[in-house]
């Protein structure tokens, strides 16, 4: 079995891995600003609260125990940061950066896996499917800000044997936790859902159980080289028609109206999507990028879609 430190333990994505490694018997070090549910349950969880630009504090859990796995899921907008990305969680990210992986790479951890985003890859022209080697063009503050995480991982391994593992993950989602899917036929404005044509229009996301699966997956091959980039999206893109009707499966969205479908590419609001994570500017509603899995497959088999998530 191997130990893994967990960063933003108690957020979303944090709470459902923890979840999963605990039930594969693994040992847990844990680490955020906020307790959780786990602790004092397990004697294979071990937490500690504290910011995550406590620099001798993480250094400590990294120095005093052998770990295995470092899953860096702090600073991440869908574990739990506020969707305005602000210069003050810029600066919490960088701090982090400067110290986090170097430190991890002198205590011999042998994997660091970095929650990082598909947004780095900004629009597309086309309806390629965006696959790892698609050049890096995101414009706006999350972006950067997972780029900069990326770049300071590479940098701190280049010249060690920790293997480094970035998943770009889509906008995630689980039976309850449906806001990224919402955001995408909803008008906030208006105040109401839409539907464009018959709602067959789709987008890339990623059912939080498929990261964890990935991830499990990273932990139990630790002699293996799995490393590098690899996108982590579900195999098929949903529908904003599916979108409406499992919402109103679950009694979760009202009356829809119908939308005259965009003229063209062309974003409404740079600025306000250059700074909030979750804007979705309805003139991409058309786009149908489609985010390419099949890379990060040869390790898991992202088995779950919006159709059997429960």
């Amino acid at each position: 079995m191997a130990t893994v430190l967990v960063t933003g333990a108690s957020g979303m994505i944090g709470m459902y891995l923890t979840s999963s490694l605990l039930q594969k018997k693994h040992k847990v070090f844990a680490v955020d600003s906020r307790p959780n549910e786990f602790v004092g349950t397990n004697p294979e969880y071990s937490f500690v609260q504290c910011d995550i630009t406590d620099k001798g504090v993480i250094e400590n859990i990294l120095s005093a125990n052998r770990i295995d796995t470092l899953v860096h899921l702090a600073c991440s907008v869908d574990n739990d940061i506020d969707s305005l990305i602000t210069d003050d969680v810029l600066k919490t990210s960088k701090i982090t950066d400067k110290y986090l992986y170097d430190a991890a790479v002198k205590a011999g951890v042998t994997n660091i896996v970095l929650l990082s985003t598909t947004q780095v890859y900004g629009m597309q022209k086309g309806r390629e499917p965006v696959r790892e080697t698609v050049p890096e063009k995101g414009s706006t503050y999350y972006s950067d800000l997972k780029l900069t995480s990326e770049k300071f991982l590479m940098k701190a391994v280049k010249k060690a044997d920790t293997i480094p593992v970035i998943a770009r993950v889509a906008p995630v989602y689980t039976a309850e936790y449906t806001q990224n899917l919402k955001d995408r036929v909803y008008d906030a404005k208006e105040d109401v859902a839409y539907i464009i044509r018959e709602g067959e229009n789709g987008f890339s996301f990623c059912c939080v159980f498929n990261l964890v699966d990935f991830i499990n997956a990273i932990i139990s091959i630790p002699n293996v080289r799995y490393e590098g980039v690899y996108n982590i999206a579900d195999t098929k893109i949903i529908t904003s028609k599916e979108i409406l009707d499992y919402e109103r499966e679950h009694h979760r969205i009202g009356a829809v109206i119908q939308k005259t479908p965009p003229v063209s590419l062309v974003p409404l609001s740079k600025a306000r999507a250059k700074s909030d994570y979750r804007y979705f500017d309805i003139s991409m509603a058309l786009a149908n990028w489609n985010i390419d899995n099949t890379k990060a497959q040869r390790i898991s088999t992202f088995r779950w879609s919006l159709k059997n998530t429960k």
